[in-house]
């Protein structure tokens, strides 16, 4: 994992862990990045991605259910397209499946030393 991931691994872990949320534009920041560029906000999707993928590979919820936009109170649709594609969710209610993934992180990573 590369430094700018580990960063923002490692800060939405503690978000979790609180069960809280966090912006994207919160994280950007711990990777040099700036949700004002288009490609900037690309590479966050992306981080934000291959944490959840791992995540799911080690049999864990989608940590990245913890940042959401500001001004939707909800994750981007990059979130709702790694559920899909990972067979977690068939894409009828992106709302009711964010509540309920969002409910298995903090259950998970808040019971975590």
């Amino acid at each position: 994992m590369g430094a700018e991931t580990q960063a923002i691994y490692d800060k939405i872990r503690e978000v979790a862990k609180s069960r809280g949320v966090t912006y994207y534009s919160e994280i950007a920041p711990l990777a040099g990045l700036s949700m004002d560029s288009p490609g900037d906000r690309v590479r966050i999707s992306q981080i934000l991605g291959d944490i959840s993928e791992a995540e799911h590979r080690a049999g864990r919820p989608l940590l990245s259910a913890v940042v959401i936009r500001l001004e939707k109170n909800s994750p981007g649709q990059g979130f709702f397209g790694l559920a899909n594609d990972l067979g977690l969710h068939d894409g009828i209610d992106d709302f009711w499946f964010w509540l309920q993934e969002i409910q298995r992180v903090h259950d998970c990573w808040s019971n975590q030393p």
